[in-house]
């Protein structure tokens, strides 16, 4: 593995090279663009990475449909800094975590509004689906959007997924139809209508349901004896709608209403231990929430926005055994979230803008637990942001105040919190003919407890202090194109970046019982590169390339006499990559993708015995779209680990070998 992440690093740094000699014109980006989705797209609606302060990575419709990706977590893995912890299969848990520090410091946005789990602090993204999504984009630190809520400044990283909004040409209604099915018993049909109401409102509804029994096989391996097995408990079934309302009172402003469900009933397959392969362990998720957002731009100078939320989430776990009453664990919890947000933009002058935002939230966690204290949690947020930006140079800076305050109905809450967070980022182009920019940024952030490491039985300590995050990044970045070698762009950012952990929150031995403790310290040193190009080739044909390399160095450096003083962290490999290539056609398109993963430990100690193998995984897709008169046919093939490799993502938890997908989709 490490001559082969050597041959990848040198590949693309050969690559970065070749084009920086070629006569490549540069793109003034300072010419036409506009901020979507906190990121500047240029010409053909492709996003420039190169202006941002802060690093952002964005995949939009188009490339996820090249790429021939699936499912959300796919999509994810090919951003640089990114860990997406995987349980396997597809029903399995998929969590994110960026730049090494923890699920819980990542926001999740779904269309403007934060997603949140305040009793474990993680958010399944396997959850979400990738056949209505118009874009995904992560960004890291102070990014350069200052029109945002609270709450997006109040995370470490944040991964936004920005769903398709109605389009309309000739008909006043559009409707898509897709089927996917694979290996493992894939079926997973959905269906989208839209309809053009009037001048002002629009509406869309989008469903899709899926099952999959999840039988994959797998080698197993017990010292000496090497077996095939067939993973069991593994099947899922979802069903999931969205609806959406959208209305544009031209100078009145805008409106988006959208409303979400989610049903999952799934096996837990649990990990493989020895011979001990099947567990009877299920779980059933609902989901749902309503959410609204009102914009009014009401001259030049003043901008307003406001939003809504209300989140129900209903989780049941049941553990099928004779060592329980009756036979059987049940353990149900609720969780509700009420938001509101509000924020106004200001523009005083050319270049300079300030923004305020206040969030406002409630969150509550019922269990069926015998000892489950009930809590409640008030959180209020206050952010102050300010940005210049022209040409040639932006500063962003912005303060976040938190306050916090909860009760329980029995026992004792947690005390009140309170703290100042501030963040700040430049980006500077050096030469004004050359769309080479330098950028930095700085943030001090931090985590609350959830309500597991408060309050969960014998386990929680209503004593933890919030765990704080200071995050440093530097980096380099260019883009450019050049007729002569019809080269239509290409663009590379570099960036290194140091995060500090402190009080880290982890569980510790008191006695005969594990507590959370605050007792961790962790240094986190990185270097992400990103590269890509793409070339137009005669008869209307593309060759796109892109690549992505993550190095990081995430220690444990609490204690100086610990077994495990400076031991990489559990599951953060030091090395990382990506490799795609498309090749774009009239007859067929292709596209090929490599994922490499290095070494990992399964526990804090760098033993042997924990030792996680590193592993590639390859994926073959081909794709056609035959266009007719009014209605469009679209067929993709997908070939998936293409090399059959046998892997682990979570250590014992096997994921699948070889696979195949097909999908029909059809608008009309």
């Amino acid at each position: 593995m490490p001559d082969l992440l050597f041959n990848m690093k040198g590949l693309l740094l050969c690559i970065c090279l070749f084009s920086t000699e070629v006569a490549v014109s540069q793109q003034p980006d300072s010419l036409t663009y506009r901020e979507l989705s906190n990121v500047e797209v240029v010409e053909k609606a492709r996003p420039s990475l190169t202006r941002e302060g802060a690093p952002v990575q964005l995949l939009d419709r188009s490339g996820i449909e090249r790429l021939g990706l699936h499912d959300l977590s796919d999509a994810v893995r090919r951003f640089s800094g990114v860990t997406v912890k995987d349980y396997g299969g597809i029903g399995g848990l998929k969590t994110v975590s960026v730049r090494s520090l923890g699920t819980q410091h990542t926001a999740v946005n779904y269309d403007g509004v934060t997603i949140t789990d305040a009793q474990s602090g993680q958010v399944d993204i396997g959850r979400f689906t990738l056949d209505n999504v118009e874009s995904v984009s992560l960004s890291v630190g102070q990014t350069d959007n200052i029109f945002q809520t609270a709450r997006m400044y109040a995370s470490a990283g944040a991964l936004s997924i920005t769903t398709q909004a109605p389009r309309f040409d000739k008909k006043n209604y559009r409707v898509q139809g897709q089927i996917k099915a694979g290996s493992f018993g894939l079926f997973n049909p959905s269906f989208r209508y839209d309809q053009k109401l009037n001048n002002i409102y629009s509406t869309s509804v989008h469903t899709d349901w899926l099952r999959a029994d999840g039988q994959y096989p797998f080698t197993f391996t017990n010292g000496d004896i090497v077996t095939e097995e067939k993973r069991k408990n593994s099947d899922i079934k979802t069903f999931r709608t969205e609806l959406n309302l959208f209305a544009d009172w031209k100078s009145g402003g805008t409106l988006k209403i959208k409303g979400y469900w989610f049903n999952s009933n799934r096996g837990l397959p649990g990990s493989v231990v020895l011979y001990n392969n099947y567990h009877k362990e299920r779980l059933k998720d609902r989901n749902g929430f309503i959410q609204g957002i009102y914009e009014n731009r009401f001259n030049s100078q003043f901008t307003f926005k406001a939003q809504g939320k209300f989140d129900y989430s209903w989780t049941r776990y049941q553990d099928f055994h004779s060592k329980y009453p009756g036979g059987q664990q049940t353990d149900v919890y609720t969780q509700r979230e009420y938001y509101l947000s509000s924020s106004v933009l200001y523009n005083p002058v050319k270049n300079l803008s300030f923004s305020l935002a206040e969030d406002f939230f409630l969150n509550t966690l019922d269990a069926t637990l015998p000892k489950c204290v009930f809590p409640e949690r008030y959180t209020s947020l206050t952010v102050l942001a300010t940005q210049y930006k022209n040409t040639r140079f932006t500063a962003t800076a912005s303060l976040l105040g938190t306050f916090i305050t909860e009760n329980v109905e029995i026992g004792e809450a947690a005390e009140d919190r309170k703290r100042l967070s501030p963040a700040i980022s430049v980006s500077y182009r050096i030469l004004s003919s050359q769309n080479l920019r330098v950028r930095a940024s700085f943030k001090d952030i931090f985590r609350v407890p959830t309500f597991n490491d408060l309050y969960y039985d014998r386990l929680g300590n209503r004593d933890l202090d919030p765990e704080k995050a200071i995050q440093y990044n530097v980096g380099i970045t260019w883009s450019g194109k050049s007729d002569k070698i019809r080269l239509d762009y290409i663009s590379l950012t570099a960036d290194a970046y140091y995060n500090q952990v402190d009080d880290k929150i982890v569980a510790l031995p008191t006695m005969f019982i594990w507590k959370m403790m605050n007792m961790g310290k962790v240094d986190i040193k990185g270097l992400d590169l990103n590269f890509c190009s793409r070339f137009v080739l005669p008869t209307d044909m593309f060759l796109q390339t892109d690549a992505s390399y993550t190095w990081q160095k995430a220690v444990d450096v609490t204690d100086k006499e610990s077994k495990i003083y400076k031991h990489q962290l559990p599951y953060t490999p030091e090395h990382t990559g990506t490799i795609s290539v498309s090749f774009e056609n009239k007859w067929l398109n292709v596209s090929w993708l490599l994922t490499a993963v290095g070494d990992r430990y399964a526990l804090p100690q760098n033993l042997e015995a924990n030792l996680i193998d590193d592993y590639i995984e390859q994926q073959l897709s081909f794709n056609r779209t035959f266009t007719f008169k009014q209605s469009s046919l679209r067929a993709q093939v997908e070939i998936v680990n293409l090399g059959d490799v046998t892997y682990d993502v979570i250590r014992y938890y096997p994921m699948p070998g070889r696979s195949f997908r097909a999908s029909i989709k059809y608008i009309f």
